[in-house]
């Protein structure tokens, strides 16, 4: 038996409001999340959503993080196209290994039992 074990995330980000004091300006959400910019732009890895219930809505993978979870709120094509409204969560895990970040995403996908995922399932 193999044993895999998730590392701790390197960044996880909530949907929320930002509190505002005096003098401080405004940051623009995107899709709700005011801290996207704690998410590295060049960096490998794969990633988790979240709903308010904390339950895996889907898991994903990228040589670039930020840019591919900015895809999943954009795309017409994405499996989370009718669901981003779900999104209260991401977990960022740098993983700059593809072979890692495969075995990762297929693991969390299916041990997490991720809601949204078709591919990799196999529960």
């Amino acid at each position: 038996m193999i044993k895999i074990e998730l590392p701790k995330p390197d960044v996880v980000i909530y949907q929320r409001q930002q509190e505002l004091k005096e003098g401080d300006v405004p940051i623009t959400p995107y899709h709700g999340f005011i801290d996207f910019h704690k998410i590295t732009r060049e960096k490998g890895g794969f990633f988790l959503f979240y709903n308010k219930a904390n339950e895996v809505l889907f898991v994903g993978k990228a040589r670039k993080i930020r840019q591919r979870i900015k895809k999943h709120f954009e795309d017409n094509v994405s499996p989370m196209k009718n669901h981003r409204d779900e999104i209260y969560k991401i977990e960022v895990y740098e993983v700059e290994d593809a072979m890692e970040r495969e075995i990762y995403e297929t693991y969390a996908i299916n041990f997490l039992r991720a809601k949204y995922n078709v591919d990799k399932v196999f529960y």
